[in-house]
Order: structure tokens, then C-alpha cells, then sequence
């Protein structure tokens, strides 16, 4: 029997794999498409995606291969200044092609011996008190203690468990591809230029090192039937010309794709022994550059949980605690996706708020909230009353003997200890205690998490040990 079965080896995925694998997790990812797409829908990691990637000594991997940017907002088409005094030491994006990002974290599971099967299509699961059973395309059948759907928007893992996924359907549709123009770049720039005064959902920005290839985006004509049809390069021009008046001369397609504007969430991240990540679990417009980023952050919060299901020291709720933290910020990200399409609507209406929203993020203050809301900087969990801290993700502080992240690679929890007379006696088999100091944090000691969030801050051994079995379950037996 497998301990989990991964369904989907998309960023989502891929990423959980890796975190299961950190803790000797046995998993399997089951890909249905026999090879990557190469399509590129997400391009790049916000700042908190960079922090999770240098927290797991990933990030020199995406920064040999990635450009940073520091663009503020990036909400409704509006682009501003990177605010200053954001709550990270990370702040920056990195622009990576979905391709890359997907092929360096396939390359990171396969080192911790994750198994990745492509062409694997499952169909079929039942789930009884001892694990699941999925059936796959070819008629086979595996066995495995946990399922994790991470299947995209049109999941067969949350259709088959009969989750629920209100929201609401496209009203709007966008064409997206990359393609070789014949126009002269200058002519192209300007009229993008022109254009996006009252169009956002339009764009042709040049693409790799080839000659004349470019990422197209124009509004389609409607919403089509068959949503998972890809448009055709004709359809492509044609609305090229409608919205621009002319198609650039584009012919030689690499992909071509179509997104829609419709927000739906999974009314349950978790149904006994089966669970929902990324896309399966949530969908809204692409806006904003959030959806790959927020599934990579749902499986950073399932994965250590997961794992210590498996590993048997899990305390009671904490398989919960993935629903009960995450289902809240998808849904956040669906207002604000919600939000974003309004402002960038083509109507008057539409222009003039954004006009004023734009003059809003003028101010320090709007941008920067703003800004935290698309890199999921302001993500804080509900841990109850408390130290400010509390919650949140502790951004990357420097020691005296180095970095906080480079101490948090192998996904265990760590007890940061600046006055050295604290213990995790009892825990240590889950729980790293580090004793050294930084200028940057004004507390005595603070518990993470795997994932980062701080669980507990103080001086006080009792009061350690009373919070340390909430996360981390009970004390092993001397």
C-alpha cells in the first residue's frame, strides 16, 4: 500500500510530493497527460511563493533560472512601485515560465524519491476506514492511505467525492497563446499601448529568444461551449482584429488556450481519507498572477500535516486545521479576483474606478496592504489571542551563525531559543531547538511551524510545553 497518492503533477502536485517526501512519506503522483503541456497560464512566484521556495533551500534553483521584479499592485491591470517595509526579506517576484517552475519541482520530488507515473488517468475511488482505493483509466487499481485530489479545476477526484463547488460560471472569456508575429515590434508596442488605456485584458509582450514569439492575450468573442476546446489560431486573429484592428500578422503557433472568469470553491478541502489542493479545491481569473502561487502555498500547509497523519504523531485535528487555515484564504482570493475583473472591465464605469483606485495606491499605506494581499504576505491564521507574531509566517531572519530559512530545509518544526534556558525534551524527534540570536527579532523565543507560521512566542518552559502537543502531538515516551 502507498502512503499517499498524489492525482495531478501540475505545480500543486509536485510541490506536495516533495513536502511528503521530506518525511519518508511513500507517494505517488498519478499525471494523466503522457507529457508537460508546456503551456505557460502562471508565470512567475510572488515574494511569499520565494520564501517557501528559499525555506526549503529551493531558491537558487528558481534564481538561476528566473528574473526578479518588484512591481507593486499588479491589482486590476494597475502597476505601482514596490511599496516599502513589506513583512519579508524576500521582497521581490521572480518571473518563471509555469514549464520551469513545474520542471524543477518535478526534479525536486524525484530527489527525494517521490515516484511520478505520467499517463495515469484516474477514474474511480472509494475510500473505507483504512485508506482508498483509486481505479485508473487502464483498469488497474492501487491502494493507498490518503488520496490528495490536485487535479485542476475540472477535478475528477472532487467530482467523484461529490464535493460541492458553488460559485459562479464565466461571464467572460480570454484567449491566451504564444505565436510568432510579423508586425514590427515598434508598431506592436504602440498599439498595446494604446489599447490597454481601456482594455487590460489585451497584450502581446515578446517571449524566449526567438524572433518575432510572442504572449498573446485579446478578449474572446464570448464564452464558449466546450470550454476545453482550444481556440484556433483564426479565432485568435479575428479577435485580434476586433479589439485592435489588426491580428499583427500572428502564424505559428506554440499553444493556444482559453481561461474564463468564473470563482468557484470547494465547500470541503477534506472528506475522511481524500483531500482537494490548488485548482481542485478553487478557481478564479488568473488576475493578479495568484493561482499557481496559492496552490504551491495550500500543499506547503497539507504536506507536514499529512505526513504526520502517517507517521502516526499527528494530534487530534490537526488534518482539519488544513480546511479550517486554507479555505479561507481561497476564498479571499476569490473576492479579490472578483474585484480585479471589475476594475478591469472596458466600460467607463469601469475606467473611471480604476482611475480612482489607482490614485488610491498612490498612497504608501493602500499599496502596501494591497501588495500583501497578491503575494499573500497578509496571510495570518486565526491561532487564537496572542502576540502579534502569532500566526503569521516569520520571514527570513539573520542570526549570528546565519539564516533562519537555511535551518528550516528538512520540513520540521524549530524552536528559535535567544536565551538558551528553553528545551524540546520530548519533541526533539519532531522539533529542531536552535539557540542564537538575531537584531531583527525582539523576542525571547518563537515556535514555527513546518510551514513557517509562528505557534507559539515567549520565555516560559511550561507554557512550551503546554502549546508544543497542539502542533506537534504528544511528548515521546522516555
Amino acid at each position: 500500500m502507498v502512503d499517499v497518492i498524489v492525482a495531478g503533477g501540475g505545480p500543486t502536485g509536485l510541490m506536495l510530493a516533495g513536502e511528503l517526501r521530506l518525511h519518508d512519506v511513500h507517494t505517488l503522483v498519478l499525471e494523466k497527460d503522457t507529457e508537460p503541456s508546456g503551456q505557460s497560464r502562471g508565470q512567475g512566484l510572488h515574494a511569499r511563493s520565494v520564501e517557501i521556495m528559499d525555506q526549503r533551500g529551493l531558491l537558487d534553483r528558481f534564481l538561476a533560472v528566473s528574473e526578479k521584479f518588484q512591481v507593486g499592485g499588479l491589482f486590476g491591470g494597475i502597476i505601482k512601485p514596490w511599496p516599502e517595509r513589506l513583512d519579508t526579506a524576500h521582497a521581490y517576484g521572480l518571473a518563471t515560465p509555469q514549464p520551469v517552475t513545474e520542471r524543477l519541482l518535478d526534479e525536486r520530488a524525484r530527489e527525494l524519491g517521490a515516484e511520478i507515473r505520467r499517463g495515469c488517468e484516474v477514474v474511480g475511488l472509494r475510500q473505507d476506514e483504512d485508506g482508498v482505493t483509486v481505479e485508473l483509466a487502464d483498469g488497474a487499481r492501487l491502494r493507498s492511505r490518503y488520496l490528495v485530489g490536485c487535479d485542476g479545476g475540472r477535478s475528477t477526484v472532487r467530482r467523484l467525492l461529490g464535493v460541492g463547488f458553488p460559485g459562479e460560471p464565466s461571464k467572460v472569456e480570454t484567449l491566451l497563446g504564444v505565436m510568432e508575429l510579423t508586425e514590427d515590434p515598434a508598431v506592436v508596442a504602440a498599439v498595446v499601448a494604446e489599447i490597454n488605456k481601456t482594455q487590460k485584458r489585451f497584450g502581446a509582450v515578446r517571449v524566449g529568444d526567438g524572433e518575432g514569439l510572442y504572449r498573446v492575450i485579446v478578449p474572446a468573442a464570448g464564452v464558449a461551449e466546450d470550454r476545453a476546446s482550444a481556440p484556433t489560431l483564426e479565432e485568435f486573429k479575428r479577435q485580434l482584429r476586433a479589439t485592435a484592428g489588426t491580428d499583427f500578422g500572428v502564424h505559428s503557433p506554440r499553444w493556444l488556450t482559453r481561461f474564463g472568469d468564473a470563482t468557484r470553491q470547494a465547500e470541503r478541502y477534506r472528506v475522511g481519507r481524500v483531500l482537494l489542493a490548488g485548482d481542485a479545491a478553487h478557481i478564479h481569473p488568473p488576475t493578479g498572477g495568484q493561482g499557481l502561487n496559492i496552490g504551491v502555498q495550500d500543499a506547503f500547509n497539507l504536506g507536514w500535516k499529512l505526513a504526520a497523519e502517517v507517521d502516526g504523531w499527528a494530534p487530534e485535528g490537526l488534518l482539519d486545521s488544513y480546511h479550517a487555515e486554507r479555505h479561507p484564504v481561497g476564498a479571499r482570493v476569490l473576492e479579490n479576483t472578483r474585484a480585479q475583473m471589475t476594475l478591469m472591465g472596458a466600460d467607463p464605469g469601469a475606467t473611471a474606478l480604476r482611475e480612482l483606485f489607482s490614485t488610491l495606491m498612490d498612497f504608501e499605506e493602500v499599496n502596501r496592504y494591497v501588495t500583501g494581499i497578491i503575494t499573500a504576505i497578509g496571510v495570518r491564521y486565526d491561532f487564537g489571542e496572542g502576540h502579534d507574531l502569532l500566526g503569521r509566517r516569520m520571514r527570513d531572519v539573520t542570526l549570528k551563525r546565519g539564516r533562519l530559512y537555511e535551518l528550516m530545509h528538512s520540513g520540521r518544526g524549530l524552536l528559535l531559543d535567544q536565551i538558551g534556558l528553553l528545551s524540546v525534551a520530548g519533541w526533539a524527534d519532531r522539533v529542531d531547538h536552535v539557540v542564537d540570536v538575531s537584531e531583527e527579532l525582539d523576542v525571547q523565543a518563537v515556535l514555527l511551524r513546518p510551514d513557517g507560521h509562528v505557534a507559539w512566542v515567549g520565555d516560559d518552559q511550561q507554557d512550551l510545553r503546554n502549546h508544543l502537543p497542539k502542533w506537534f502531538g504528544a511528548a515521546a515516551s522516555s
